[in-house]
């Protein structure tokens, strides 16, 4: 299913819940393993010093401090690099989401993962809550391959997985993540729930909706899962459809935690919204920091084709029609 992956890391206890799940992913596909860190941003142009993207202090930047960065890489990871076949060990300096998603088109990987958050002391703090961490939102937003988000401990994953909930929005975008979704459930045996809230959220400023209205909101809305997904699922049959309604990410996250969902496959849509000021408005992010479950973010077609075609075997330069 997967023959690259790239797990993008600070090598911190942070990003400790992904490694078990990029490691995991590495050994049961036998898949190339990149593990890459950005440990610093340039001060300013050609500066020998170098902000760490840890601790936010600065160093100076040579040899001697990339050999100790991945060595300190390699005995982090040291124990669950037993059994990966193919693991490399990279790092370099720059702003870490532009770095990542670059390491990702030249590997040209089939999945990024990734935690949320990069830093320890964004977690549980009112940023936690509100903001996701900008590197995850511009990687998630830019990445050409499916992005594995990974923010709680995960103790199946890839292995075991019995649910997944794919999250419909009728969009371009969730046509590429519906696809990454059938195929991984298919490929698994897992279970597929296909589901789409019908968003009230108006109804926060005063507005409110029709029980007759809500009722052929839904009756569209079921009428586009049979003709965008269901038609395309050929002899697949263990799924099933629900379309509820309120505030998409909540809604999801109730028919989640109803379903005992292991994954959330979801559409992250590629507005230009500086991810420094923008609040957690998109609801794949919203769903991120609250979810029990890892979460998939999906952009583009590029990475999956339809059909029975291996996941793998798309084109780089494949778009979204």
């Amino acid at each position: 299913m997967f023959n690259s992956i790239l797990f993008a890391t600070t090598a911190s206890p942070t990003c400790d819940d992904a490694a078990k799940v990029a490691f995991d992913l590495a050994k049961k596909y036998n898949a190339a393993l990149h593990v890459f860190h950005v440990f610093g941003i340039p001060t300013r142009g050609a500066s020998p010093f170098v902000t760490d993207v840890r601790t936010g202090e600065q160093e100076t930047l040579d040899d001697d401090y990339m050999a100790w960065v991945k060595e300190e890489m390699k005995s982090t990871y040291a124990a669950r690099m037993e059994g990966v076949n193919k693991a490399q060990i990279d790092c370099t300096v720059g702003a870490p989401a532009t770095e990542i998603l670059r390491k990702a088109w030249k590997e040209d990987v089939d999945l990024i993962v990734m935690g949320a958050h990069t830093r320890q002391d964004d977690v549980g703090a009112y940023r936690y809550r509100q903001i996701a961490g900008s590197t995850m939102q511009r990687v998630a937003r830019g990445s050409r391959c499916p992005v594995l988000i990974v923010s709680r401990p995960c103790n199946t994953c890839f292995w075991y997985f019995n649910n997944i909930v794919f999250g419909a929005d009728f969009t371009k975008a969730s046509t590429a993540a519906f696809k990454f979704a059938y195929q991984t459930a298919k490929h698994i045996g897992s279970k597929l729930y296909l589901f789409h809230a019908i968003d009230l959220s108006e109804m926060r400023f005063g507005q409110t909706a029709g029980q007759e209205d809500i009722e052929q909101r839904i009756t569209e809305a079921r009428r586009q899962m049979e003709e965008r997904y269901l038609s395309q699922m050929k002899e697949f049959d263990n799924f099933d459809v629900e379309v509820w309604e309120g505030i998409p990410h909540v809604e999801i996250l109730k028919f989640a935690r109803e379903k005992n969902a292991d994954l959330i496959i979801m559409a992250h849509h590629t507005r230009e919204v500086d991810p420094e000021k923008a609040l957690l408005g998109s609801t794949v992010e919203q769903v991120v920091l609250r979810s029990a479950c890892p979460v998939v973010s999906v952009n583009r077609l590029d990475k999956i084709q339809s059909g029975d075609v291996p996941l793998v075997q798309a084109s780089k330069t494949e778009t979204v029609p």
